[in-house]
């Protein structure tokens, strides 16, 4: 019986279908009960664009709550924007979750885990699809960023990270494969390049007084919103979140949990020797997806997809066999912070405890702990063929 459920579970056409299934399911539930706010918010933000009204206000008329991604986002969406609602939301979703399964099958591992990674990340797509949002797309971004970087195609790791950037600013984490790069000054070139043309490609649709007015709008967006999610339960869930709501402080500053992480996080380059190892980037690639939700003061749970991405990432790079330790991480992830919002996690628990103390980031957090200690610690002896020499 165990071993026929594995075979199952390890089945891609089984895993796929699971993957897309209910991505897909969900996201036709909420089309047909009209529940999907965030993407009139995101519909809205093209036709704000083209007739120049701030993108960052209210427009109760349209949507409850305000948009808070950047210009080039409104031209991302446009061609949604000339379909039929109903229409529109099952194709955001099937982008959304198409751009993430192309990027793990660009990943440097076999068939196998691949499917594993879609497996382990299917639950969290089911969140984010239930709330029609971009983050799948933003994750795929990442793993673009560090896929081209390690093929050598720098001029469209460039393009990845500044379209995250300019969409949800977490794509600038892509940043941090810049190590892995064979052709650095490329890579800067081609950083600003994009940075360029990104920041007015808006323009073609709008007007360039109109869009500089947009970043600074933006720049207000966030600053306000980062201040509102401080006194969310919905927001903020995160490192800082769960120490404001255990221990009670309110006014908290994210500083005191930052500085020690962005220190810990690039702790992880002091082994340059390892560099050259699949196993070490595929590590620093795990980190870096979960870095920016642990330490941000707006994930929220349909946030995690990008962090969950990198506890997949992590489990699958685990060294063989894997140790009960690890094995009791990944389920501490699944129960904790996948399924603990949902039906299946006892309601009682979920309102009382990992709600009321953002106990989602927990495993995560953890998790994130123990990949830097093994950049650390670890012993990388598998010398991928294709990977990138140090320098």
């Amino acid at each position: 019986m165990i071993a026929s459920i594995k075979k199952l579970f390890t089945n891609k056409t089984f895993v796929l279908a699971l993957y897309f299934g209910l991505s897909l399911l969900f996201a036709l539930k909420q089309d047909l009960l009209h529940v999907y706010n965030n993407y009139k918010i995101y519909k809205y933000t093209f036709y704000d664009l083209i007739h120049q009204k701030n993108l960052f206000l209210e427009y109760p008329q349209f949507f409850e709550d305000k948009n808070h991604y950047g210009p080039v986002f409104a031209v991302l969406i446009a061609p949604f924007y000339l379909l039929p609602d109903g229409i529109a939301v099952m194709l955001w979703s099937l982008f959304n979750s198409f751009m993430l399964y192309k990027a793990v099958t660009m990943l440097p591992v076999d068939n196998k885990k691949q499917v594993a990674i879609l497996l382990i990340c299917t639950n969290e797509l089911v969140t984010t699809s239930l709330s029609v949002q971009v983050n799948p797309f933003i994750t795929s971004l990442i793993i673009f960023s560090f896929v081209f970087i390690r093929n050598g195609k720098d001029f469209w790791a460039a393009l990845a990270i500044a379209l995250g950037t300019f969409i949800k600013l977490y794509g600038i984490v892509g940043l941090a494969f810049f190590f892995f790069s064979q052709n650095k000054p490329k890579f800067a070139l081609s950083m600003v390049f994009w940075f360029v043309v990104l920041f007015c490609l808006p323009m073609v649709f709008s007007s360039p007084h109109f869009v500089v007015q947009c970043y600074k709008d933006w720049y207000h967006s966030l600053s306000d919103k980062d201040i509102q999610n401080s006194g969310s339960t919905m927001q903020d869930i995160s490192v800082k979140g769960m120490a404001r709501r255990i221990f009670d402080v309110p006014n908290l500053s994210n500083i005191w949990f930052l500085i020690p992480g962005v220190a810990l996080f690039f702790s992880s380059y002091l082994k340059i020797k390892n560099y050259r190892f699949v196993g070490f980037q595929l590590l620093i690639l795990a980190s870096t997806l979960i870095f920016p939700i642990i330490f941000s003061s707006s994930s929220e749970s349909p946030t995690y997809i990008i962090a969950f991405a990198g506890v997949a990432i992590w489990y699958i790079n685990a060294p063989r066999p894997v140790s009960g330790l690890d094995i009791f991480l990944l389920v501490f992830a699944l129960v904790l912070t996948s399924f603990s919002p949902t039906d299946l996690f006892p309601h009682y628990l979920s309102d009382h405890y990992t709600k009321r103390y953002a106990l989602k980031a927990l495993p995560c957090v953890v998790i994130w702990l123990k990949i830097i200690y093994e950049t650390l610690t670890r012993k990388f002896e598998d010398v991928d063929p294709h990977s990138l020499a140090s320098s």
